[in-house]
């Protein structure tokens, strides 16, 4: 079980991440370099990184066919991730598909 604790906050801080290069990108910069070499992309690819390392401690008590179920979870964590930070609408088809993979989480767990 602290495992797959392990594994789902990496997963949830890959999703932060992915929601930081997603501000980084909504932004103007000076130059092309500025656009790869700023805080928020930076702090990203680091973050990116990081849960490389930690799935990586995660998948010694993890089956491996077990990592892309909770991987999937991801989806589900940027879609809330983008609602509360970015303000971003959940739409009818969003929740159809973040329903879908939560079915089928629950459908393999079995």
């Amino acid at each position: 079980m602290t495992y797959i604790l392990v594994f789902l906050f990496s997963v949830f801080v890959a999703s932060l991440s992915q929601v930081l290069l997603k501000i980084s990108a909504g932004r103007t910069y000076d130059s092309p370099l500025k656009e790869y070499l700023n805080p928020f992309v930076i702090i990203a690819y680091g973050l990116f990184f990081s849960t490389t390392l930690i799935e990586l401690y995660a998948y010694k008590g993890l089956p491996l066919s077990m990592g892309p179920i909770l991987e999937a979870t991801g989806y589900m964590w940027v879609a809330v991730l983008s609602f509360l930070i970015l303000k971003e609408k959940i739409s009818k088809k969003k929740l159809l598909g973040l329903a879908v993979i939560i079915i089928g989480i629950i459908i393999y767990s079995l």
